[in-house]
Parts: structure tokens; sequence; C-alpha cells
């Protein structure tokens, strides 16, 4: 009985697995893709041969990998003030820490050219996933992702 029940259950775990997709969840922050607005959910895909922006199950944008000529990368970071004076209500203490602590937002952005087709998107990524979606643009595309927040501008 147990071993039915361990083959079983490696089954469903393989089916589970097999079933899970291989986008990252993002939420799209602007750009030249029509579609969709900014501040949406989506998912992204990155292929051997191309990415593709989803959302609600249809994709709104297919950019073919070697038609990417930037990949970027910032981050947003503030601290939390808003929470602090809640907490601070609360408890004057916890609301004093609150106000010392940072929170960061992580943007990648991607620019691309095919043709006469050019356009360009930027999309927040959760704090576990930037790095994946980094890495999986930079071996697909072979591009080097820049850090916009290292760059300086001068007037």
């Amino acid at each position: 009985m147990k071993r039915i029940f361990a083959l079983a259950l490696c089954f469903v775990f393989t089916l589970n697995v097999l079933a899970a997709d291989s986008g990252y969840k993002v939420i799209y922050d602007g750009g030249s893709v029509t579609g969709i607005k900014a501040g949406n959910k989506t998912e992204i895909y990155i292929e051997s041969n191309q990415i593709r922006l989803n959302a609600d199950g249809k994709d709104i944008a297919v950019i073919p990998a070697s038609s990417v000529t930037e990949i970027s990368y910032g981050q947003d970071v503030h601290r939390r003030v808003g929470a602090a004076i809640g907490l601070a209500v609360v408890s004057l203490g916890i609301g004093g820490l609150m106000a010392l602590t940072k929170s960061k937002k992580h943007y990648v952005g991607i620019t691309w050219s095919n043709g006469d087709q050019k356009g360009g998107f930027a999309m927040q990524c959760d704090k576990n996933d930037y790095r994946g979606i980094l890495a999986g643009l930079e071996g697909v595309t072979g591009k080097k992702a820049v850090n916009s927040d290292a760059m300086t501008v001068k007037n």
C-alpha cells in the first residue's frame, strides 16, 4: 500500500512540474507595446528564439531575440514612510525603526529594432525573479544588460 501511494505521489508531482509554465510574472511599466496599460500584470516568456509578453492568456508582443538592441536594469529605492506612520500610531518605537528601512523595486527594460518596426518597454520584476529574467534575456539575445543606475547624465 505504501509503494502504491509513493508511486502515485511521484506521478502527481511529475505532472505538476510538467504543467508549470516557464514564464515570469511581471508588471508592465510602460513602453510602445499596444493593447496593455502601465501597471497591468503580465507574464514574460523567454524562449530560444523569441521573447513573448503575454497578458490575459494572449500574446501582446512577440519580439525576435535577434532584434533586441538593448537590455537595461534599474532600481527604485524609497523609504517606507507611509507604513512607518501607520505603525507609529500603534507603537512609536516600531514606527521609528520602520522609517529607517528601505524598499527596492527592480525594473528591466528591453528595446528592439526589427526592420522598420522599433519599440521598447519597461517592466517591474519581483525581487526573486529579476536576476533570472536578466540572465535569460542576456543568454537568448547575446547582449549584456546595462545598469541604468550606474549611468551618469551630463547636461
